[in-house]
């Protein structure tokens, strides 16, 4: 990935490089967005997104339970890779985490670029299929105070567990190695750099100028 400095353009110039990069997945680009949990995965996916002219995101709380938050690989695989292998759309039953079940199913169209955004999206076993590996360079304690501070008191149960599934998840299988960008939230908007195998690791400025929506 180019290392010289941006212009606060950077963001569609980001969306630019992810439309010339080859299909990884059938004739899809898939792009991962993972970070910790109240890392800003979802507002920076969404941006992006925006930015590559309204590309599917699929959201892996929608794949995730209660009972497996990290248990989904089989999902992801079974009614999301493997159509998108024979150039499908995917259909997938999303978890509804208030009813605790799944529910109809939703169509993923196999459009040129799709991004994943979630905890573990970079894990090893969907690597393969990815055409880049996008890591919110937010440290762990000040995602999860972010993310505990989002949800409120009432769901610091959930929180508790969760970010002791989290720390085994990433203890075991890490993203941010292999990362391609690490993207951080400046007052500007967003900076990245390149990823920790990258011998370069200049910053770029990926501003929003036209109001930045809160990080999730």
């Amino acid at each position: 990935m180019n290392s010289t400095p941006h212009s606060p353009a950077a963001l569609p110039e980001l969306a630019a490089h992810v439309r010339q990069l080859a299909p990884s997945c059938g004739p899809v680009r898939l792009v991962a967005v993972d970070g910790h949990a109240g890392s800003g995965k979802s507002t920076f996916a969404g941006l992006l997104a925006q930015e590559l002219g309204g590309a599917p995101v699929l959201r892996l709380d929608d794949l995730a339970t209660h009972e497996e938050f990290f248990g989904w690989t089989g999902r992801l695989r079974e009614q999301v890779l493997a159509p998108f292998a024979r150039g499908e759309s995917a259909r997938y039953e999303p978890y509804d985490w208030h009813l605790r079940r799944f529910t109809h199913a939703r169509t993923l169209e196999a459009a040129p670029v799709v991004l994943i955004e979630g905890v573990g999206a970079g894990r090893r076993a969907l690597r393969p299929s990815l055409a880049l590996l996008v890591w919110m360079d937010l440290d762990p304690e000040a995602s999860w105070a972010r993310g505990r501070r989002r949800d409120g008191a009432a769901l610091s149960t959930f929180w508790d567990a969760w970010t002791r599934a989290e720390t085994r998840h990433f203890a075991d299988d890490p993203s941010r190695p292999f990362a391609d960008a690490l993207v951080r939230q400046v007052p500007e908007g967003y900076e990245w750099l390149t990823g920790p195998d990258a011998t370069r690791h200049t910053p770029h400025s990926l501003t929003q100028r036209d109001g930045l929506t809160p990080p999730c």
